[in-house]
């Protein structure tokens, strides 16, 4: 059996998928192939895995192999020191957990100078030995032979003192007993939190923690989180523990094992055991395994919010004037083409104090006319809505959108590397006036330029593991990229680099080439690119668009590997293929059957059909425009009992943040949704979602909103 089949044996018990299918995924990635690659066009050797499934087997291998590699470097450092014995080698090789094969490594893992090891330097190994026995009947005539002054061993009670050092370490590196405190803590341990010292002020925020305790396996991630927080920044007192006499009950029956008076020796030392070195030992673990619960719900929940965020229906391409609000430094506005190409910025001061209004009126009016601009892009910050009340007080010689747009993290871009490369020649209210107006034509050519962290639809995202968190933002961004597909002539470089297949290096090289022989006409001469070579092709054309290109099929997500399934598909109802795309009808009277072969089965040819059907179809929603109610501008304009309109910012473990139009979000608490909402997957609240809330409560000094989505129904 090799190595990888032990693998998949292994992960397809734990994930209940089957093993063939695990097996194939494994050497799928072996030879490079990506997420989103093997989820669309490896469906028979998957039994057609989603891409969340498949990022579960990846995840459960890279534990399993680095528990192997981990339990390899044990027993080689074991049989280094000359300890590992059949017994021992056969314990390590059946461990199935990474704690229970630290435990079993505890008493040979290299250590530092302990306090054991200072007493077995002084020879008092051998007297922990007889005491730990509890047979002795005379321990005070033993303790003569073990007084050394020339060790610091000057008393009976210096032996007796060292001795129980020695028997304290080897009590708390017993496997049993750590497992025997480990599962205490998880069923029983309590999490308390006090005030630290003269911080009482300063730990305001965290006011109710002042005097807090629960257990710990109930505490939600969020509270866990804020907790540990406050303890980092030295303003709460944050302690993990179980009942002490409840724990050495427990343990007692491994290391007292007879009546004599040797036992109380042994009793004392199992005392210091357990306080000075397998609480404190177990309680980190725990803190670790908590924590890393709490980060893993965390970075879920920030992971779908980027979700949702980034599939936000996007306008499309139409020519829009991009505002970035402002008062006394004007509002920036942009001219923008149908791809996004900047065409003419200027500055307009309608607000206080220069209070040009009626100038700026007439040059947006200017603007639209001399451009036939199709939608306006309002920037929801500071002076949006005063800017979308002007925007929508001018009458204009035809109908036109007004928009507001989230402009989280348009600031970010704008001053970022990216954005300078772009835009050398314009300052950064340019830049961010041009992200507001790109971020409505497609969010997600947009937002993919941002670092997600800076986007603002996180929850405690500095907190959590920051590898782990990046690396599930990465492949969030990749599966909704190639989710969507990308039309190769217009992508800018970030947006290639999360192609499948590609990366950072691959994407400057499409794009040099693109700037210096013109367009792509076929998806093929992607392989002139330089060091693009035929298995970042495989992964990659599939889902690249070129509009327009030679061949029909390049504009869709059929891959090039199954064009020839498609040419004798044509040839058999003898129609060019041209006129099976997007014909319906046509379409719904091949039989995909006819078609298997070798290479192919029912799940390709089905995908193929319903790609001719819509080809190069884009999975977002629709567009819709949104307006707030013009009444409600400043959150002193809000009333309890007040129901009104808003839209989605944030989804928390603990609730959902609502912007109602006055600056500040207010929070729905998930006990102030329906029902519906927490239960049913499919009626879940989705971020930029429209939704009805009612007015609990507003503090106005304090900028807190409370809202409920169930008094609103």
């Amino acid at each position: 059996m090799t190595e990888t089949t032990d693998f998949s044996t292994q992960i397809s018990r734990q994930l209940n998928i089957s093993y063939q299918a695990v097996n194939n995924v494994i050497k799928l990635f072996s030879e490079g192939a990506t997420i989103p690659f093997i989820a669309r066009y490896r469906k028979e050797m998957t039994g057609s895995l989603d891409e969340t499934q498949i990022a579960a087997i990846q995840k459960a291998y890279e534990l399993i192999d680095a528990l192997d590699k981990r339990r390899k470097f044990i027993l080689e450092s074991i049989a280094e020191q000359g300890k590992l014995d059949d017994k021992l080698k056969a314990k390590i090789e059946q461990v199935a957990d990474i704690e229970s094969l630290e435990d079993l490594y505890l008493p040979y893992k290299p250590k530092r100078r302990t306090r054991a090891a200072i007493a077995r330097e002084k020879g008092l190994e051998p007297l922990a030995a007889v005491i730990m026995q509890q047979e002795i009947a005379d321990l005070e005539s033993l303790l003569p032979e073990y007084i050394n002054p020339e060790k610091e061993v000057n008393s009976s009670e210096d032996a007796l003192a060292g001795a129980s050092d020695i028997m304290a370490e080897w009590m708390a590196e017993n496997p049993d007993s750590r497992e025997r405190v480990r599962k205490m803590f998880h069923k029983q341990a309590v999490i308390s939190a006090t005030v630290a010292k003269d911080k009482t002020e300063e730990a305001k925020t965290y006011s109710q923690y002042f005097d807090w305790n629960e257990p710990l396996s109930a505490a939600p991630s969020h509270r866990l989180l804020a907790l540990l927080r406050a303890e980092q920044e030295g303003l709460l007192k944050v302690k993990v523990a179980i009942d002490q006499d409840d724990a050495l009950s427990r343990l007692k029956p491994l290391f007292i094992t007879k009546n004599s008076s040797t036992a109380t020796y042994c009793e004392a030392a199992l005392t210091d055991a357990y306080k000075r070195l397998i609480a404190p030992s177990i309680e980190n673990e725990i803190r670790t395994f908590y924590k890393e619960k709490a980060d893993e719900k965390a970075i879920e929940v920030f992971t779908e919010n980027l979700r949702q965020l980034l599939l936000t229906p996007p306008l499309g391409g139409k020519k829009v004037l991009a505002i970035d609000p402002g008062f006394r430094s004007g509002c920036k506005v942009v001219i923008l083409d149908q791809q996004g190409k900047l065409l003419h910025n200027e500055t307009i001061f309608p607000h206080p104090p220069q209070r040009e209004a009626k100038q700026a009126i007439q040059k947006i009016k200017s603007l639209v006319n001399a451009h036939q601009v199709e939608v306006i892009a309002i920037g929801n910050g500071t002076a949006g809505r005063e800017t979308e009340d002007m925007i929508r007080s001018i009458r204009f010689d035809r109908d036109l959108m007004a928009v507001m747009v989230n402009e989280s993290g348009a600031s970010i871009y704008s001053a970022s590397k990216i954005a300078r490369d772009e835009f050398p020649d314009y300052d950064i209210t340019v830049r961010g006036a041009v992200s507001i107006g790109r971020r409505l034509m497609d969010p997600l050519a947009e937002l993919v330029k941002i670092d997600p962290k800076s986007i603002g639809v996180g929850q405690y995202q500095h907190d959590v593991n920051q590898k782990a968190l990046q690396e599930s933002l990465k492949l969030t961004v990749e599966s909704c990229v190639n989710g969507v597909g990308v039309e190769l002539n217009t992508a800018s470089e970030q947006l290639l680099s999360y192609v499948s297949g590609l990366g950072p290096q691959l994407a400057s090289s499409i794009i040099r080439y693109r700037n210096e022989n013109g367009a792509f006409t076929g998806r093929k001469q992607l392989l002139k690119v330089p060091r693009l070579g035929q298995k970042a092709f495989e992964q990659s054309a599939g889902f690249l668009r070129i509009r327009k290109a030679k061949n029909p099929l390049d504009s869709s997500g059929v891959h090039p590997e199954s064009y020839y399934i498609v040419e004798k598909i044509a040839k058999s109802i003898k129609h060019p293929i041209e006129a099976l795309i997007g014909n319906k009808q046509l379409l719904q009277n091949i039989d995909p059957k006819a078609f298997i072969d070798d290479n192919v089965g029912i799940e390709t040819i089905t995908d193929i059909l319903a790609e001719l059907e819509k080809p190069g179809r884009d999975p977002r929603a629709s567009f819709e425009a949104f307006t707030f109610d013009k009444d409600i501008r400043n959150i002193s304009d809000l009333k309890v009992d007040m129901t009104l309109t808003g839209i989605v910012t944030n989804i928390t473990a603990f609730g959902a943040f609502v912007d109602v139009g006055v600056k500040q979000d207010g929070l729905v608490h998930i006990s102030e949704m329906a029902d519906r909402f927490i239960s049913d997957p499919n009626e879940a609240v989705k971020l930029n979602q429209k939704v009805k809330v009612k007015v609990l409560a507003v503090d106005v000094d304090r900028k807190r909103i409370t809202l409920s989505m169930k008094a609103a129904l």
